[in-house]
């Protein structure tokens, strides 16, 4: 369930979901985009994981 941005709304959202009227989303779970990254570092090498994560490393603390 999306949260309204309605402070009204909101606050029926809120009272539903403590009273169990309604369900509310599990905020542990990730985003179907996310996971894209995930199958990405899967698929690699870890010497090719390494080079990246060098060449991000210098980037960042190079500037």
């Amino acid at each position: 369930m999306k949260r309204p941005r309605d402070t009204n709304r909101l606050a029926k959202a809120v009272a539903d979901i403590a009273t169990g009227q309604a369900e509310d989303t599990k905020p542990g779970t990730t985003p179907k985009r996310a996971n894209g990254g995930h199958a990405r570092a899967r698929s690699m090498s870890s010497e090719r994981r390494r080079e990246i994560a060098k060449v991000a490393a210098t980037a960042r603390w190079v500037g």
